[in-house]
C-alpha cells in the first residue's frame, strides 16, 4: 500500500460551483469573492478583510498594513515555513529569529526578549500545525515593548484559543488556503483586521492604489493581489464541508494516539490548555527520527520532517551583517530539537482506516 503524507479533498461539489462561474460569465474576483470573505469573517467573527493570492503575500499586505519601514525589525519563529521570513523581507523589513517551545513549538517570548531593541516593529506569532500560541501572553508582551502584532494563521483556520478564533488578537493577521491546509482553494489567502484604517490602506495596497477597479485615477501606490471567483467557488464549497473536515481530521488524530502512544519511544505534538488543536498535521517525537522515516519511505508511506530552522537556511546568510546573533544556534535548541526529532504522519481528511491502520503498523513493525 502506498500512503500520501497529503491529498486535497477536493471532488464534484468544487467543480459544479466552479461552473457557475463560467455560465454566469464571472471569472475574475467578483459575487463569489465577496460571500467567501463574507462566511470567512462570519466564522473568524473579524470584523474586515480582503482576499490576497497566497499566504505568503498575504504576510506583505499584513505588514505594509501596519506601515512597517525599510530597516525594521520583525520577531519571527524560527520554527515555521521560510514564506513567514520571506514576506518580511520583500516589504523592506529584518527579520529576527526567535526560539519556540519545546511541547508543541509556538514562539516563545524568553527568546524574543532577548532580540528588543529600537528597531523592533512587530512580533508574529506563528500557529504551528493546527493549534495557537498563547496570545493573550503575546498581546501583553507586544503592550509592554509598543510592537505590532501580525498573526500568521496560515494552518489555524477554524482554531481557538479561549474561546477566540486565531487572526482576531493581532492587529493584522493572515490565513492560507493553498492546497494543503485546512480549506483550499488550491492557492490563496486572506487579510483580517479590526482597523478600519488598516483595512482601507489594504483596500489600496490589492487593488493599484483604488478602491474600485473600472477607474484609472489611482490616489495611492498599489498592486494586483487579487483573487479570482474560480478560487472563491472552491473555497465556498470547503467551507460548507469545514465541520466534516475537523471531525474526520480529530478521529485521524485520535486514531494515531490510540495506537502509537503505546510504543514508549514515542512522543506526541501537544497543544497548549485553552486551545484548540485542528491538526493541520499529527506530529510525533522520536530519537534516529530519520532511520524510521527511512523505514516508513521504504514502506510507501510518505513523511517529512518537521520545519527546517529559519536561522539555517541559506537565503538568511545575509543576515550576519545585520544581527549576527539571530544565525547563532545557541539561540534556538528547540527549534533545532523539532527538526532533528520531529515526524509529520498523514493526515488528511480523506485518509481511509486501512491506510491509518498500515501507517501504524508499518510504525509498530518498526520498533519491534
Amino acid at each position: 500500500m502506498k500512503v500520501n503524507q497529503f491529498k486535497p479533498w477536493v471532488g464534484e461539489e468544487e467543480y459544479k460551483e466552479i461552473e457557475g462561474c463560467f455560465t454566469e460569465n464571472w471569472i475574475t474576483e467578483g459575487p463569489k469573492s465577496k460571500e467567501f470573505v463574507k462566511q470567512l469573517l462570519d466564522l473568524t467573527g473579524a470584523k474586515y478583510g480582503v482576499l490576497a493570492p497566497n499566504g505568503t503575500l498575504a504576510i506583505y499586505l499584513a505588514l505594509r498594513a501596519i506601515d512597517l519601514k525599510p530597516g525594521d525589525q520583525v520577531l519571527v519563529p524560527d520554527f515555521t515555513f521560510l514564506g513567514s521570513a520571506s514576506a518580511v523581507e520583500m516589504a523592506g523589513g529584518v527579520p529576527v529569529f526567535i526560539d519556540v517551545n519545546k511541547e508543541n513549538f509556538q514562539l516563545d517570548l524568553d527568546s524574543a526578549e532577548k532580540f528588543i531593541n529600537p528597531k523592533t516593529k512587530a512580533i508574529m506569532p506563528v500557529h504551528i500545525y493546527g493549534t495557537m500560541a498563547k496570545m493573550d501572553e503575546v498581546m501583553e508582551f507586544a503592550k509592554k515593548h509598543n510592537l505590532s502584532v501580525v498573526e500568521d494563521a496560515a494552518q489555524a483556520i477554524g482554531v481557538h484559543y479561549k474561546d477566540k478564533h486565531a487572526g482576531t488578537y493581532g492587529d493584522v493577521s493572515i490565513f492560507s488556503f493553498f492546497a494543503d491546509k485546512t480549506i483550499t482553494t488550491a492557492e490563496g489567502g486572506l487579510v483580517v483586521t479590526n482597523d478600519k484604517k488598516k483595512y482601507e490602506k489594504l483596500l489600496y495596497l490589492r487593488n493599484q492604489g483604488r478602491i474600485e477597479r473600472g477607474s484609472f485615477i489611482h490616489p495611492e501606490i498599489g498592486y494586483n493581489f487579487r483573487m479570482t471567483d474560480l478560487q472563491a467557488a472552491v473555497g465556498l464549497v470547503q467551507l460548507g464541508k469545514l465541520d466534516q473536515i475537523i471531525e474526520r481530521k480529530n478521529k485521524i488524530k485520535d486514531y494515531y494516539f490510540n495506537r502509537l502512544s503505546k510504543i514508549k519511544e514515542i512522543n506526541f505534538f501537544k497543544p497548549f490548555d485553552g486551545a484548540d488543536w485542528i491538526p493541520f498535521r499529527v506530529g510525533i517525537l522520536v530519537e534516529e527520527a530519520e532511520k524510521l522515516m527511512k523505514y516508513m519511505s521504504e514502506n510507501e508511506v510518505e513523511v517529512r520532517t518537521f520545519f527546517y530552522p529559519l536561522h539555517k537556511q541559506p537565503c538568511f546568510k545575509y543576515l550576519k551583517d545585520i544581527i549576527p546573533e539571530t544565525l547563532d544556534s545557541k539561540n534556538y535548541p528547540n527549534s533545532i530539537y523539532g527538526y532533528e526529532y520531529g515526524i509529520c504522519l498523514p493526515s488528511f481528511p480523506t485518509l481511509s482506516e486501512e491506510e491509518l491502520d498500515y501507517v501504524c503498523t508499518v510504525i509498530e513493525k518498526y520498533y519491534e
